[in-house]
């Protein structure tokens, strides 16, 4: 009966990987029942190594090429077995193969936003994502670390830890660096370069080699964001009053064309021209407290009627009715339209 058991036993005389998918690090060739030859061919291809492990140990590990396994390709798990050299018989071993490929387009970010401390704007939350590809350098570590014994083992196990490891140690970066968020946006590059010579040293730990790591983009959560543009928004307006007037002299014509637009826009014409004057005028008044009482008396001047070159004075809403009398005559195909918006121009002008 041994001897049938014996006769069964099959014996592996090609060893080789050819990778079904781009996303297997480690494969653990299939070994059960089976004894490799004395004398068998091991391939291991470009972008591959491979390691011989016997009783939990790692015996060899091969570079890519083809191999004749015998006591000489094979000198340390020879010493391990105490073969003698004129022994040759099957031998059994786990061989595991290492595809060292180099993996591009990682994706990592943060899955919540990361409080720091800005020198102007105090604590904020920020969000930051990008890109990094890495490769396998040392399979005897990576096998020791990281696989292990498993059968097959992929880029998604693998990844979750190393996009963790990222996002952990640049949440240190930004509260190390003092860059203003303001600021941060001018820096990525560096930020990139300097988050990756930081965690370098992990990835050798694996027995990887981060070729590249960059910082695509830094944001602030939604509702922060949009305090953020409402401020920038202001320093751009720079003059209420002037921007007031721009708004107005753009939302005449689309008035006209509704009924009961014109009237609607006079009253605001009105009020946002006073208000639009009164903001700046205080707002001048603040800056320049010498002044004394001249910022009041600008503030009543702004709300009466405003001066004509001829010495008369107009209302807002007298120049609203105006302009509406003119566009009428406009649709009627008097005026042209090139004569309206002259006529506008000049009357706006009046109460500029």
């Amino acid at each position: 009966m041994a001897l049938m058991d014996f006769i069964k036993k099959q014996f592996i005389d090609i060893i080789q990987w050819t990778e079904e998918d781009g996303e297997t690090v480690a494969w653990r060739h299939p070994m059960q029942d089976f004894e490799i030859q004395y004398g068998a061919s091991l391939t291991v291809r470009e972008s591959q190594m491979a390691v011989f492990v016997n009783e939990g140990q790692v015996a060899d590990v091969f570079g890519p090429g083809m191999y004749k396994l015998t006591t000489q390709t094979l000198p340390v798990l020879t010493y391990l077995k105490n073969w003698d050299k004129l022994f040759e018989s099957p031998f059994k071993s786990d061989v595991y193969f290492f595809s060292t490929r180099q993996r591009l387009d990682r994706k990592w970010g943060t899955p919540n936003p990361i409080t720091i401390r800005d020198k102007e704007f105090g604590a904020v939350r920020l969000r930051a994502f990008g890109i990094y590809s890495y490769h396998l350098v040392d399979p005897k570590v990576f096998h020791s670390t990281i696989s292990g014994t498993m059968a097959r083992y992929t880029t998604e196990e693998l990844e979750s830890q190393l996009r963790n490891t990222v996002v952990g140690h640049m949440a240190d970066l930004f509260g190390e660096s003092g860059v203003a968020f303001l600021d941060m946006a001018a820096n990525q590059d560096e930020f990139g370069q300097a988050l990756r010579q930081k965690i370098s040293p992990l990835f050798e730990s694996y027995g990887l080699a981060l070729d590249n790591l960059v910082l695509q983009n830094i944001s602030l959560p939604d509702e922060i964001q949009k305090v953020l543009d409402t401020r920038i928004g202001m320093n751009v307006i720079g003059d209420m009053g002037r921007y007031t007037q721009y708004q107005t002299a753009n939302a005449i014509p689309l008035a006209a064309q509704n009924e009961g637009g014109m009237a609607g826009i006079g009253a605001g014409l009105g009020a946002g021209m006073t208000m639009g004057q009164a903001m700046g005028q205080a707002m001048m008044g603040a800056m320049q407290p010498a002044a004394g009482a001249a910022a009041p008396a600008a503030v009543a001047t702004s709300a009466a009627p405003a001066a004509t070159a001829s010495g008369g004075t107009v209302s807002a809403d007298e120049v609203v009715a105006t302009l509406e009398k003119l566009h009428a005559l406009v649709g009627k195909g008097i005026l042209s339209q090139a004569e309206f918006d002259a006529k506008k121009a000049e009357l706006l002008q009046k109460l500029s």
